[in-house]
């Protein structure tokens, strides 16, 4: 049995590390600021700030695997935290990982780092140019993997599309109240840009392969099977039986205008958001195909409809909302929420 570290386990992409890890009955230490309700039994749990470097070593005592997944996410619009946590939180984790010896340090990154790619699908020849804040972290968290990487530290990185999965809340809890009231929802341009996803199950696969194979590099991480993303939601509208429609909105003016309800702060939507997810957006899965001998599972309108249904059953409830992290819990739609009322 390895010991496996996973940071920011507590969180979304994180609790999934957890479970699957402790089902497999290897054991599991969790990093987090908070701890999660639904943490498994017979887990470790310890509080500490990422970026707390003698906690963070403290941490990596007996640690075989690091599952690196802190991180502040676009929703929080962190501003200079996003450098502080992101960057210098995942220096810390990999200079104690280098200084601990780990067999493999695993460092979830984010397709934020293409930015707006000027063709698709994206490859590893894609050269990254993040475009908000958020990606340009992302990227300099890379590079501080990179680094230690060169210094002898075994590490993986993956950059995976939007994630997806039951239990995911944030921004979606927003979509899926929408869909479940029969409002229509409203998409930047046509919806009709080829748009993909990437499930929570799939990504947690392609890690603990890594893991299992000792794989090094770089790898783009997406679902196997995607439309456009007005087919993908009009999948989920069909499935729940609602009457909501699909409105497209003018690209410049309504990106324009989500800038400035951004910086009244009124918005909950991020630049990571209004900036590219009307453009198209997919991976060649090729490479982690081969190199991982990783294959998706899921497809983004399977992974859509599985995340709409733990809302409907679950996720609208959130007894325990404020206790686990952004992408668990729900968020206050601002004037999204005047928007929904005059659909």
């Amino acid at each position: 049995m390895a010991m496996h570290l996973v940071t920011g386990g507590s969180g979304f992409l994180g609790s999934h590390f957890v479970r699957r890890l402790h089902a497999l009955g290897e054991g599991v230490r969790v990093l987090d600021v908070i701890d999660s309700p639904d943490r498994p039994r017979g887990t470790e749990f310890v509080a500490c700030d990422i970026r707390d470097r003698r906690g963070v070593r403290d941490a990596m005592t007996g640690v075989q695997f690091v599952h690196h997944n802190v991180a502040l996410v676009p929703l929080a619009k962190a501003g200079g935290e996003f450098r502080s946590v992101n960057v210098g939180g995942t220096r810390a984790a990999a200079d104690a990982a280098l200084e601990a010896g780990v067999s493999l340090f695993v460092h979830m990154s984010s397709s934020a780092v293409f930015g707006i790619p000027e063709a698709c699908p994206i490859t590893s020849a894609t050269p990254a140019a993040p475009v908000e804040h958020y990606g340009r972290a992302k990227l300099a968290a890379e590079q501080e993997v990179l680094a230690a990487a060169q210094n002898g530290l075994p590490s993986l990185i993956l950059r995976p599309r939007t994630i997806l999965g039951p239990g995911r809340l944030g921004i979606f809890q927003i979509l899926f109240e929408w869909i479940r009231d029969g409002r229509n929802i409203y998409v930047i341009g046509s919806g009709d840009n080829l748009f993909q996803f990437v499930h929570v199950d799939d990504l947690v696969t392609a890690a603990l392969l890594g893991v299992e194979n000792g794989t090094r590099g770089t790898f783009n991480i997406g679902a196997g099977r995607f439309s456009t993303l007005r087919d993908d939601l009009g999948a989920t509208i069909r499935h729940a039986g609602s009457r909501t429609g699909i409105v497209g909105l003018p690209v410049g003016l309504t990106v324009s205008a989500l800038k400035l309800l951004d910086v009244l702060k009124i918005c909950p939507l991020a630049p990571w958001h209004y900036l590219t997810y009307h453009k198209p957006f997919y991976f060649d899965l090729s490479e982690p195909m081969k190199q991982l001998g990783w294959k998706p599972r899921y497809g983004n309108a399977e992974m859509m409809i599985q995340a709409y249904d733990w809302y409907i059953e679950r996720g609208s409830l959130t007894p325990d909302a404020g206790a686990r992290s952004i992408h668990r819990d729900p968020v206050k739609q601002g004037v999204l929420r005047l928007l929904k009322w005059l659909s």
